[in-house]
């Protein structure tokens, strides 16, 4: 590992143990969202473009540093911007944020997990490579796993950078526009767990299967 890597690498554990050290996880729980909704609105109304950019920038931040705090940014983005434009900040922000993520996990840790799961990643590289862009778009739709650990196990792939651009961009869409138009109506949330219903969280299944279908069709004809 070159001096550029070590020092990139330095950057990000230095900023996710300052996240941590400050506590600054406690400006990203729905209680202080709501508690700082009308201030928000109100800095937004006198400096439009500038709270896009800084919400853009913290949005890309905590997604490249996969740390907590996603789900509460997407509903400050419906609270402050509204649904439509909401969905549009918090879509592109995570997408560049997931992107850092995955390219740092190619860059500075794939030769480190290469060399010891290598053989057991020979699968998943084969079928990703093959029809990746389903198998990511049924990962993002269906939410099984933890988004950044999707990040951060499609970098150790030779998934295509941009098919992983695409397939999160357009997988993340349904579920980031639930959030944030949750947000456009935040006085009725009392919990995250009232956004994820049951009823939601089937609808995003059903999708994922709708992707699948491409992937699983292939395999029954290869046959």
């Amino acid at each position: 590992m070159n001096l550029k890597k070590i020092l990139v690498l330095f950057a990000v554990v230095g900023a996710v143990a300052l996240f941590f050290l400050f506590d600054l996880q406690r400006f990203l729980t729905l209680e202080a969202l709501k508690a700082n909704r009308q201030m928000l609105a109100g800095y937004y109304a006198a400096h439009q473009g500038a709270t896009v950019a800084l919400f853009m920038a913290i949005y890309i931040l905590q997604t490249a540093l996969s740390l907590p705090g996603a789900a509460v940014l997407s509903l400050a983005a419906g609270a402050v911007f509204g649904a439509l434009a909401g969905t549009v900040y918090a879509v592109c922000a995570a997408t560049i944020g997931a992107t850092l993520a995955f390219l740092v996990t190619r860059y500075l840790l794939r030769d480190l997990v290469a060399g010891r799961f290598g053989a057991r990643l020979e699968g998943l590289n084969r079928e990703l490579e093959q029809r990746g862009f389903n198998y990511l778009l049924f990962l993002r739709l269906v939410p099984l796993f933890p988004f950044f650990l999707i990040n951060l196990a499609a970098g150790l792939t030779r998934l295509p950078l941009r098919v992983f651009v695409l397939g999160t961009l357009v997988g993340i869409i349904p579920g980031g526009f639930v959030f944030v138009n949750a947000g456009a109506s935040l006085a009725a949330i009392n919990s995250l767990a009232d956004v994820a219903s049951a009823r939601v969280l089937g609808s995003f299944a059903l999708l994922g299967l709708f992707a699948l279908v491409p992937v699983l069709y292939g395999r029954l004809k290869g046959r």
